[in-house]
């Protein structure tokens, strides 16, 4: 369709170019001038003659004794270079040592001797969350404490469809065994079912850790992880941690352990039940979370029409429209161009779901038919790493 269209325009061109002018023509038509004369300008194929030898050339014979030479169990271990100061101090010479590499590299057998580090090839992550609890994401941040080079690990949880902190921990260190704590409860908490959900993370010790990896295969969880060096890859998490830290009542450091939970405690029911995030049309993330979403922007909508009533003459474009809640999440969504339109997927109308991912499973979320914007007693999702799981 596209190579259509611009052997379309360079004809009219040609048919327009020599009354109305070639260059004023290419810039109406938006065709490029060297397009078009490299179109008038014939090609005249090149002829490859072969190189004549040259005269200095070793023989057929002279060359196959060199390669024998270096193909023998003594000199075949050997760089030609040493090759070459052997047989000078025996009192050979065959050729330089310029024409053995050339020898050895018609015969493909140059090349690195030692062996070379080759680094795999990841792949890029696409994943895919059309309601909660389909795709989560969780990562460790570090929180100064008062002595130099002292931190805490804050583990934090994180639903990439409605950015609800489904479980955080606060502790001394970072460690795989409290990780796990935290993703069993986290799972337990929101009554994950088998092949619901897949949990996204990057590429730390704790996150490929054996023990994380056995949990969620007996959860029956997906785990995906990030690239190397690609932060980009786990983009819902870290924006999550800069959030956290640029709070205006965030210390620079904290005083202690207990200090820093006093503080997280309050953070994270601000978070996850006033917080209006804009990602998910400046709804709180519990409002996703749970269900009340088509509610509240249905409010909104009531309020706008009302108000439009009241003063049309303010509305220029009509009766203004609620934010729209995203109807798709992605990490790293895929661009796939058909018939020179960006997005979608065979098979799917909708641009926004490019195709469908691992995480696609049915959403389970908790019970809670209150419309109100914060729950009254908002549950308590800190988990404190007192007694981790023997055996994991």
């Amino acid at each position: 369709m596209i190579a259509a269209l611009r052997e379309n325009r360079l004809a009219l061109v040609e048919e327009l170019g020599p009354r109305l002018g070639y260059a004023a023509t290419c810039r109406a038509l938006a065709v490029a001038r060297a397009t078009l004369y490299r179109r008038k300008t014939a090609r005249v194929a090149k002829v490859m003659t072969p190189r004549p030898a040259s005269p200095r050339a070793l023989a057929p014979p002279e060359r196959q004794a060199v390669l024998e030479l270096l193909q023998s169990p003594r000199f075949v271990d050997s760089a030609p270079a040493q090759v070459q100061a052997t047989l000078l101090d025996e009192g050979k010479y065959l050729c330089s040592t310029r024409t053995m590499y050339r020898i050895l590299d018609a015969e493909g057998q140059v090349r690195e001797r030692r062996n070379q580090l080759v680094h795999p090839v990841y792949a890029r992550p696409e994943l895919l969350a059309i309601g909660p609890n389909q795709l989560w994401s969780w990562d460790i941040t570090k929180l100064r404490a008062m002595v130099k080079w002292t931190y805490f690990h804050l583990y934090v949880m994180l639903d990439v469809f409605s950015r609800y902190v489904t479980g955080w921990m606060l502790a001394e260190r970072e460690s795989d065994s409290l990780a796990v704590v935290l993703i069993e409860t986290a799972c337990a908490r929101q009554g994950i079912a088998p092949h619901q959900l897949t949990v996204h993370s990057d590429r730390g010790s704790s996150m490929k850790s054996k023990c994380v990896a056995q949990l969620l295969v007996d959860l029956e969880v997906t785990k995906t992880h990030s690239r190397p060096h690609v932060s980009n890859d786990n983009p819902y998490s870290e924006s999550q941690f800069k959030t956290l830290k640029y709070r205006p009542d965030f210390p620079d450091r904290f005083g202690c352990l207990q200090d820093a939970r006093a503080w997280c405690r309050r953070f994270f029911p601000w978070y996850n039940n006033v917080h209006r995030h804009s990602g998910i049309a400046w709804l709180t993330p519990a409002d996703v979370h749970y269900g009340r979403a088509d509610h509240i922007l249905a409010g909104r909508a009531v309020v706008l029409e009302a108000a439009f009533l009241q003063h049309p003459e303010r509305f220029v474009k009509g009766p203004g429209r609620p934010v729209r809640l995203p109807e798709a999440v992605w990490i790293n969504k895929p661009v796939i161009e058909l018939e020179g339109e960006k997005g979608g997927y065979p098979g799917s109308t909708d641009p926004e779901i490019s195709r469908p991912g691992a995480s696609q499973g049915p959403s389970f979320p908790p019970a809670d038919p209150s419309p109100s914007l914060s729950p009254p007693n908002p549950p308590d999702l800190s988990l404190t790493p007192a007694s981790p799981k023997p055996g994991r």
